[in-house]
């Protein structure tokens, strides 16, 4: 089922193809960041830094 879109047809698929590419942009860039970090943190973790909200002590610092 095809929409007839008119004269701006082009535009319109360009502008929602963009949206896509962007979106989808994002989500991967989120998802290599979150990846990155994890690592980050488990490099700490193995030198024995840890995170303060993790402490029971009460201690912010």
């Amino acid at each position: 089922m095809m929409m007839h879109l008119g004269p701006h047809a082009a535009f319109i698929v360009t502008a929602y193809a963009a949206a896509i590419a962007i979106v989808a942009g994002l989500v991967a860039w989120i998802v290599l960041d979150q990846r990155h970090l994890a690592r980050m943190l488990e490099e700490f973790e193995a030198r024995g830094i840890t995170r303060r909200s993790g402490r029971t002590d009460g201690q912010k610092w």
